[in-house]
């Protein structure tokens, strides 16, 4: 029994010493008294974390596509540098189907 007293104290004393840690800034009989207050400061905290949520959800999406972009951005340079060169291919075939073209008449 004194086991169980000991640690009933205990898990009070903790309790009321978290309690006055956290302490809300409405009490209950406030809230009965006006609960539009109360429900305007609830709705305050909730719209102040949405707000927070998406701020940080959104700069975890600029980072995400900032390295898609620049992986982004190496593919166009290598597509690129692809395309000159093909250019340069078709070009002197070109030439060269002329230049034969003429040679046979």
């Amino acid at each position: 029994m004194a086991k169980k007293t000991a640690a009933t104290t205990t898990a009070t004393a903790i309790t009321e010493g978290a309690s006055n840690i956290v302490k809300m800034p409405i009490s209950f009989e406030q809230f009965s008294k006006d609960p539009v207050k109360g429900l305007l400061f609830i709705v305050l905290i909730a719209i102040g974390y949405l707000y927070v949520d998406g701020k940080m959800n959104y700069q975890s999406q600029i980072e995400k596509h900032e390295t898609k972009i620049v992986v982004l951005e190496n593919k166009i340079d290598l597509l690129s540098t692809a395309l000159k060169r093909s250019d340069s291919a078709l070009a002197v075939t070109v030439t060269k189907l002329e230049i034969l073209t003429q040679m046979s008449k």
